[in-house]
């Protein structure tokens, strides 16, 4: 019997935040949780997103953009929204399934008028930092 905690990152695309923060939850915390992620509509993988988490060791590029509807596993501890959109339109869950909402930055939006690339990985980065120290934190918010 698994007795890891099952968390679906939800995004509106699923292309970059739950991404991003389904590798760093496997990576950093798979003891703890099985983690999943999908979007209310699907994006396709953002390649920026593969290349920010690869600086970390992290590897998302076999990941790819589903939605909610699509998957097979349905039945999850907890969702986190990672985006205010998904929290707003956020699907229908069984009344057993915790609903945590966490924004945070659209990296696409905020790179959307950069000039070079470095420039655009920059909001990347960050945004994937933000995440990693959310999923760290992660445990103690689900037992408070």
């Amino acid at each position: 019997m698994n007795d890891k905690i099952r968390v679906l990152f939800l995004c509106t695309g699923n292309s970059c935040r739950s991404q991003m923060a389904e590798g760093l939850c496997t990576s950093l915390m798979g003891d703890i949780f099985e983690s999943y992620s999908a979007g209310i509509v699907k994006h396709g993988l953002n390649p920026f997103a593969v290349k920010a988490m690869l600086e970390t060791g992290i590897d998302i590029s076999g990941h790819f953009s589903k939605t909610v509807d699509e998957m097979e596993e349905k039945d999850f501890d907890y969702v986190v929204t990672v985006c205010d959109n998904a929290y707003e339109t956020c699907p229908y869950f069984p009344a057993k399934t915790g609903i945590i909402h966490r924004g945070f930055d659209g990296p696409p939006r905020l790179a959307r008028n950069t000039a070079a690339e470095e420039e655009a990985l920059e909001h990347y980065r960050r945004v994937r930092d933000e995440i990693r120290e959310f999923i760290r934190e992660l445990p103690a918010a689900l037992t408070n």
